[in-house]
């Protein structure tokens, strides 16, 4: 029995760190680093009258794949490294790429922590919305649109105490280089110049007055929550991830209300999703201001020590190897949904 990590090869040290941990309680650990997928990972399934067989072909040798009980499903990056000589044929390779293995991936049967279905589902940032809505989180005024004259209204109605964001695009790559897209304040000149939305919807939201900003990690049912001050900063009072690196010692452990806690839980339930990674605001009264989820949300920082020391490396183990403390996968866990397939 074997648990599979998919990853890619320059991820960070949370994969060796949860590696190490599932070693330790005796686990064979497969790591799939997808980037190297199809030029240096051989895989292959076959289907016929003796049944099914599955293998991979990894560097260190053949595993065979139905003997997976589980997998961490991190960041996948199939057909990342095939080379630009292909021309024009480039594209379709990493399309056949992307879609063999994840098909294969998805077909295992077991425990996947999480579903690529249940993450692409997180990505929608209105149905995020209305969903915390629905379980009891607050939110900003939020805006998703098109339309400069509804942009115009939004921020005069909020007295231009309003920011706008991504809902996709993290970076854009120019002449080689990747460029951030932060969550920046819009000013009041930049309402002359909305005719990009024409191209590009955005997301303008208001923008709520901080005392400390969170970030709580959701591991089936347990939440970990950490908070740092971020307005003695001029770099990182809009988007702290402007100078990260710069407050990656200033995070402390953060005691999440009850009430916060639970709806984020509820929040999880309607993904079906056993790990994500969620943002709050804290405002000068108190308020705990729901911003975003994001199920595939990085974490490796919220375990360094001193603090905020966060076991959340141990909580993802014991995932992997408990069954009593996941949601069920909806494709392979709910009746319903199985019913409907068969």
């Amino acid at each position: 029995m074997s648990i599979l990590i998919v990853t890619w090869t320059g991820d960070n040290d949370s994969v060796h760190h949860v590696g190490r941990l599932l070693g330790e309680r005796g686990q064979t650990v497969l790591r799939l680093d997808t980037d190297r997928y199809p030029q240096q990972i051989a895989l292959w399934t076959e289907y016929g009258a003796g049944g099914r067989r599955r293998f991979l072909g990894l560097p260190q040798g053949i595993a065979d794949l139905d003997e997976v009980t589980a997998v961490w499903y991190r960041r996948f990056r199939a057909g990342a490294s095939l080379p630009a000589s292909l021309g024009d044929t480039r594209e379709a390779c990493v399309g056949e790429s992307r879609q063999t293995l994840y098909g294969t991936i998805a077909a295992l049967g077991c425990f996947q922590l999480d579903p690529l279905a249940s993450v692409r589902l997180a990505d929608f940032k209105e149905l995020q919305t209305e969903l915390a809505l629905q379980v009891g989180l607050e939110v900003p005024r939020t805006l998703f649109a098109n339309d400069p004259v509804a942009v115009r209204r939004f921020y005069r109605e909020l007295e231009g105490r309003v920011v706008t964001k991504m809902q996709s695009q993290f970076a854009i790559m120019r002449q080689g280089q990747e460029n951030v897209v932060f969550t920046s304040q819009v000013e009041a000149h930049h309402l002359e110049r909305l005719e990009g939305l024409r191209y590009a919807p955005m997301v303008f939201q208001e923008r709520v007055p901080k005392a400390l900003e969170l970030r709580a990690t959701v591991v089936g049912r347990q939440v970990f929550t950490a908070a740092v001050r971020t307005q003695d900063r001029e770099e990182t009072r809009v988007d702290w991830r402007r100078d990260g690196a710069g407050l990656v010692d200033a995070w402390e452990r953060y005691d999440l209300p009850s009430e916060q806690q639970e709806a984020l839980v509820r929040l999880a339930d309607c993904y079906g999703l056993n790990y994500a990674a969620a943002d709050f605001i804290v405002t000068p009264e108190g308020r705990h201001v729901f911003l975003e989820i994001n199920a595939a949300g990085e974490w490796f920082w919220m375990q360094r020590e001193p603090r905020p020391a966060l076991p959340i490396a141990q909580a993802l183990t014991d995932l992997l190897m408990d069954p009593g403390l996941r949601r069920p996968n909806r494709l392979h866990g709910d009746p319903a949904l199985r019913e409907a397939a068969s």
